[in-house]
């Protein structure tokens, strides 16, 4: 599965605590290779966010993403569950 990265994204990674940012990287390389293991809690959002998805990066912070296509994914935001609203 190959990634795509909003700049939304990107700005929230950068502000996330070093120790977060690499078990952030550890989370998205098990993706990477099937986006639904049972490791990371991949759900369907619903609400405001229907037609999003979202995994579990730890028990607070979450990535929600989408599907452009088969084998591509475009990362949206990176946080706690604040990132829904």
């Amino acid at each position: 599965m190959s990634l795509d990265y909003s700049p939304h994204f990107k700005r929230q990674y950068k502000k996330l605590p070093l120790t977060m940012r690499n078990l952030a990287k550890k989370k998205l390389e098990i993706f990477r290779a099937n986006p639904f293991d049972n490791v990371l809690k991949t759900h369907k959002l619903h609400g405001i966010l229907d037609g999003f998805w979202a995994f579990s990066v730890d028990s607070h912070y979450r990535i929600v993403f989408d599907f452009v296509s088969d084998d591509t994914a475009r990362l949206h935001r990176i946080g706690d569950h604040t990132i829904y609203q």
